[in-house]
């Protein structure tokens, strides 16, 4: 393989002669080995949106002269547009404080802008990785800015993915309106409720998520470019610190603004807390009612059997015919992940000493990893499971036949203690409560048809209200 020479301030070091990425970039592969996952795609474009930014504010003010603003320019929208990923071959989790993944994309960007003028690779008198590429720039303001540019991207198509379970389940609300089963606390029969009613609470829990996810992303958009390396913008000029942000703010398209306190915004990485903390609490969500959904389709001979999944694989090598929950099965295990992450970007944000937090590597990769989980786990558990789901009416409405728990709604009409000894007796005897009142004349069948219908006994009120004797 052929080599080319390169030096940094530590010494030299032979470099692939056709790679775009340098001796930095190098170096810091050689010792970070920890994931053996590079720099996410979706931080890698934005950096690229953030060198282009810059490249253009420098080149405004004439600190950057224009052949060489241009060839930047070119190769970060190159690199924004996908092109050169494997060039980014840096660890995603690292020391340094992310300093390797903003050499990764100096290095490229220069080179590429060098092969753009004319040049070889490593010609670095054309175009520096930092004089000229990282111009006006610290790691620290770059890469938190390129990080909140992209967990915004990734969030809207969250949120996206949210607002389809949302609309997924009231459907299905709709749909089971007129399926009566039974309510059931702490896994004990309670009193009857419509399966309706249920998917409409699990609509109403993830439009909360949804509205909180979305809530996330102003935060995200206070962004700390310009502040350089601890925020008082040492190395920057006042009119490139003045522009930038509306530089970048054209070229993404988001509402992004500069900090008004640029040293806490270098400091403090709490608005990526933020987005962690609703991504677990929309998972926390998920998973609940993914194990409501295992509960009520169990069986299908011996348990619930309220509802049928989609029969989306086989369930077993040694077992035929049975099939599992494996759409909610693995939609608990991405919750239990993005709650894991979500301890763990807590403790790299508090990790943070004095003027910067060097954590962020670990806190990005495990954020763009809940992030990503969350979507892929909402497009399945939509399209693989929520929209398949079918009633089994018949089974509801016997196990609410069978309940005792239909004595509530009949409480008032006989009270208490004979509603008390009623149950007791049903339970001796295995049979049903309706039995043992028509059996013992206490009330008829008319009555007991008003008072157990089903939209009474879910709605609030006193079912049967006017047999009352008051």
């Amino acid at each position: 393989m052929k080599t080319r020479e390169e030096a940094d301030s530590i010494g030299k070091k032979m470099v692939p002669a056709t790679a775009y990425y340098g001796i930095q970039s190098l170096r810091a592969a050689e010792n970070f080995k920890i994931t053996n996952l590079k720099i996410h795609p979706r931080l890698v474009r934005a950096l690229a949106l953030v060198k282009k930014a810059a490249a253009i504010s420098n080149r405004d003010i004439g600190l950057l002269v224009e052949r060489k603003a241009r060839a930047i320019i070119q190769a970060c929208d190159e690199v924004a547009g996908g092109s050169l990923q494997e060039q980014f071959i840096v660890d995603a989790v690292q020391g340094g404080a992310g300093t390797s993944i903003n050499m990764n994309m100096n290095e490229v960007l220069a080179n590429r802008a060098i092969e753009i003028l004319g040049g070889s690779k490593g010609d670095y008198q054309l175009v520096h990785p930092n004089n000229h590429v990282n111009m006006s720039q610290s790691t620290n303001d770059v890469l938190p800015t390129a990080i909140r540019i992209a967990t915004i991207r990734m969030l809207e198509e969250v949120v996206d993915e949210v607002g389809r379970l949302e609309e997924a389940l009231r459907d299905k609300s709709r749909e089971f309106d007129d399926v009566i089963k039974m309510g059931r606390t702490q896994l004990q029969d309670a009193v009857p409720i419509r399966l309706g009613q249920e998917f409409s609470a699990y609509a109403s829990a993830v439009s909360r998520d949804r509205e909180r996810i979305a809530a996330s992303i102003d935060d995200l958009a206070v962004i700390n470019l310009g502040a350089t390396a601890v925020g008082t913008g040492l190395n920057a000029d006042l009119e490139y610190v003045n522009s930038v942000t509306e530089v970048l703010k054209e070229i993404t398209g988001l509402s992004l603004q500069q900090s008004e306190n640029m040293v806490d915004a270098t400091q403090n990485v709490d608005a990526l807390v933020g987005v962690s903390s609703v991504l677990k609490t929309a998972a926390v969500n998920l998973s609940k009612i993914a194990s409501d959904l295992r509960l009520m389709s169990s069986g299908p001979r011996a348990g619930f059997n309220e509802i049928d999944l989609p029969a989306v694989q086989p369930g077993s090598s040694i077992m035929p015919g049975k099939v599992n929950p494996v759409i909610p099965e693995v939609v608990n295990q991405v919750a239990f992940q993005i709650i894991g992450n979500d301890q763990v970007i807590s403790m790299a944000a508090e990790a943070g000493q004095l003027e910067l937090n060097v954590m962020q590597p670990v806190l990005v990769y495990n954020l763009f990893q809940s992030i990503e989980m969350l979507e892929n786990a909402l497009e399945t558990f939509i399209d693989n499971c929520i929209v398949g789901i079918k009633a089994n009416r018949e089974r509801c409405r016997e196990l609410v036949d069978r309940s005792v728990g239909i004595i509530t709604a009949i409480n008032p009409h006989v009270g208490y203690e004979t509603a008390a000894r009623i149950v007791k007796r049903a339970l001796e005897e295995e049979r049903s409560v309706k039995d043992i009142i028509l059996e013992e004349g206490i009330l008829s069948a008319e009555e007991l048809k008003k008072i157990l219908n089903p939209f009474e006994m879910t709605e609030p009120g006193i079912a049967g209200k006017d047999l009352l004797d008051i």
